[in-house]
């Protein structure tokens, strides 16, 4: 069977442990959903062991014709199973009428845009393991208060239980990248939604770190109903700076807008 060079236009960097790809495919919890969408299997390192779980049914989504090609001769038998797309374009919910989990080796240079094409389809995705950039994977599961807290991980623990449960260096990949990787797991919370707007409360999260070392009486400035919060004594929330709030703050903020507005 023929090899398959990684692109470095496609962010590649091709898994080579197979103890690694089992522990990564072994985090699935095979709970609450029966289909798979794999994103970049490239060689198919991960795609091996996903197969042999029968609880469930996988999906390739490879954006690379060389090697969806590789996976058809590979995997002849889920050859129907595999869609040559980039993910960022896949639409979930056109496929899926129930829910699905997501697992990969993430891209580096597109994770974060793979991570919002994922909250587009919450309702769907019950569960993501996949490895991606150690730094990214921090900030994803970092508490309030930490320096790396940002607009990924309020909304993505807004929905989702986030969990670190592995580093991965480099030598493991072909090329080796020049960054750590981590290993994570988001797991879809059983509420249906939050307590409030959630397109506003997207928009207040963005708003506020897109000026993240204002306080947020300056940073949701645009939001004028804040300044009938701000004249209450006993709240002091708009004093702090985004990165201080946690994720009921942000949802506290949000219906307060929403009671005003």
């Amino acid at each position: 069977m023929p090899s398959i060079n990684p692109k470095k236009s496609l962010g590649q960097h091709f898994l080579t442990d197979k103890n690694i790809a089992a522990k990564i495919t072994g985090a699935l919890s095979c709970s609450g959903y029966d289909q798979v969408i794999e994103i970049g299997p490239g060689t198919g390192v991960l795609t091996e062991f996903l197969l042999e779980n029968r609880k469930f049914e996988t999906r390739l989504i490879e954006i690379d014709r060389e090697s969806a090609d590789y996976l058809r001769m590979r995997f002849p038998e889920i050859a129907g199973n595999i869609t040559e797309t980039d993910f960022l374009q896949y639409p979930v919910d056109r496929e899926y009428s129930s829910p699905v989990a997501v697992i990969g080796n993430f891209p580096y240079n597109i994770s974060s845009q793979i991570f919002f094409r994922i909250l587009e389809f919450r309702h769907l995705v019950a569960e993501v393991v996949c490895m991606l950039q150690k730094e990214v994977a921090e900030r994803i599961t970092s508490p309030p208060g930490s320096k790396v807290y940002g607009i990924l991980s309020v909304l993505l623990q807004a929905f989702y239980k986030t969990e670190m449960l592995f580093s991965v260096g480099p030598q493991v990949f072909i090329p080796p990248p020049r960054v750590r990787s981590a290993v994570i797991r988001l797991t879809r919370y059983p509420a249906s939604g939050l307590d409030c707007n959630e397109q506003l409360f997207f928009n207040v999260v963005k708003t506020a770190f897109n000026q993240r070392r204002k306080m947020l009486r300056n940073s949701l400035g645009s939001f004028p109903a804040l300044k009938k919060m701000g004249n209450e004594p006993s709240d002091k929330i708009l004093s702090q700076r985004p990165e201080q709030l946690s994720v009921d703050d942000f949802v506290r903020i949000t219906r307060f807008i929403e009671s005003y507005s």
